[in-house]
């Protein structure tokens, strides 16, 4: 099977296609593109793991690989957020940076992220070069001065964190906390920020466990029972989670509801239009909720809809165009920040709002839908079979007029195929990019008709 790099990098299952031999193949190839881009000798580059199944030992082969091309690694000690690596590869001017991860993927699974010398997540133009330089089997050329050296990148990523949040109102307002690390590296990183500030953290899941609790490591509804139940039963101010390898989010409120990952980047962005006085524009991903729209016509800021996939917006952050860029699938970052997700950030933004407006996420979305109005989006996911998959391909090629009764007013081929309606409702079609399945997203004004809408839309796929 070729090696394909999905969404956010390539990921496999362990001992099928994600072998020690694949790892190095990979490894080689992206060096070999790192080359042509700059053949200076001494270049470092960054290579860190998350708490997977053998994570350090697959990182440690990519670093034997790395330093006979002539790199010069830094392999971070211990598991290492994704955004943290980032920050390594921007601050010491690194080539690029490799994560070993499959981020919220089942624990059967391995991956490799692999970001460029901006810190950002490779774009697709530079995947295709490597994939095609695995394909051919080129290989870097054999250069001297290559080395391995050990890294903590972590007190540079907590101290450049001073920079984004304001720790001081967070400590002012005296905020309790409950944070599941969902076996994941935001465990010391995360609690750590909010227990320096004098804060009171308790924190679950804060040792490794490669089969993160026999599921994926997702900081999704479904996997945050426990942390509501320590919110609900200590009346915390806020509950706090990161995936496995720390871009992405999960918040629980103090009154033990989940804040979906849409209205978050919305309300965010609100929040610091108003806190910060940035006026630049906000980005969405084409399959995130157009409530984002709604706060930015409400803020006088323009709009960007990327395709899925964090390296998108990342292009506009570094272009200094947006205050914030958001998914909902729960990457974010903001104006000032490094081109990648990071739950880290996302979650501390939220105890910043929560604090500065001495009002609960809950409350804060009232008020926002007092003014914008409200909206409700949703998604499912079916498995992704060559039945499926020729049906998917039918589908996208298709211009109905009407979908289940309503009138189709426009289609948006941006990524996969997004159906807009009347009434400010919209369904898209798109395949994963980080596991077999196909999504199908919706959003409508009310509960009851997203749930129509996700019915004729699974319909419309399979009928």
């Amino acid at each position: 099977m070729p090696i394909r790099f999905g969404t956010s990098g390539w990921r496999a299952i362990i001992a099928e296609a994600f072998t020690f031999e694949n790892v190095r193949i990979v490894t080689d190839s992206i060096c070999s593109y790192l080359k042509t881009q700059s053949p200076n000798a001494n270049q470092h580059l960054i290579i860190g793991h998350d708490s997977r199944f053998m994570g350090e030992k697959f990182a440690a082969a990519a670093a034997d690989i790395a330093s006979q091309r002539g790199f010069r690694v830094l392999i971070c000690e211990g598991p290492t957020p994704t955004p943290t690596i980032s920050n390594t590869i921007r601050s010491l001017g690194a080539a690029g940076g490799l994560n070993f991860t499959a981020s919220h993927n089942p624990p059967e699974y391995q991956g490799i992220k692999f970001s460029t010398a901006d810190g950002a997540p490779a774009l697709p133009e530079i995947t295709k070069e490597i994939e095609a330089g695995i394909a051919e089997k080129r290989t870097a050329s054999d250069a001297s001065g290559g080395s391995i050296e050990s890294y903590d990148p972590k007190p540079a990523y907590l101290d450049d964190l001073t920079k984004k949040i304001d720790f001081e109102t967070i400590a002012d307002a005296k905020g309790q906390y409950a944070y599941d690390a969902l076996w994941g590296t935001g465990r010391g990183y995360l609690d750590k920020c909010l227990r320096d500030r004098g804060l009171e953290v308790e924190t679950l899941h804060d040792w490794r466990d490669v089969t993160f609790g026999g599921r994926s490591p997702e900081p999704g509804k479904d996997h945050l029972e426990e942390l509501k139940a320590a919110v609900t039963s200590k009346s915390l101010t806020l509950g706090i989670a990161t995936d496995g390898d720390g871009d992405r989010f999960g918040l629980i409120d103090s009154n033990g509801e989940f804040i979906e990952p849409n209205l978050l980047v919305a309300l965010l962005t609100d929040y610091l239009a108003e806190s910060r006085g940035w006026t630049q524009g906000v980005a969405r991903s084409v399959a995130t909720s157009h409530l984002v729209d709604r706060v930015a016509k409400d803020r006088g800021i323009e709009l960007y809809e990327t395709p899925v996939g964090f390296k998108f917006i990342g292009e506009l952050i570094n272009e200094d165009k947006i205050i914030l860029g958001g998914e909902e699938s729960a990457g974010l970052s903001i104006r000032g920040h490094y081109p990648e997700k990071d739950g880290i950030l996302a979650c501390l933004l939220a105890a910043e709002a929560v604090a500065r407006r001495g009002k609960s996420l809950t409350e804060q979305l009232e008020d926002l839908y007092r003014r914008v109005g409200k909206l409700e989006s949703g998604r499912i996911g079916l498995k992704l079979t060559p039945e499926v998959a020729d049906k998917l391909r039918e589908r996208l090629a298709q211009e109905p007029t009407e979908i289940g009764g309503r009138k189709v007013e426009s289609i948006n081929r941006m990524d996969g195929v997004k159906f807009l309606f009347e009434n400010n409702a919209w369904m898209l079609m798109r395949p994963s990019g980080t596991e077999p399945m196909v999504r199908i997203y919706a959003e409508s004004e009310n509960k009851a008709d997203l749930e129509n809408l996700l019915e004729q839309g699974r319909r419309y796929l399979l009928g």
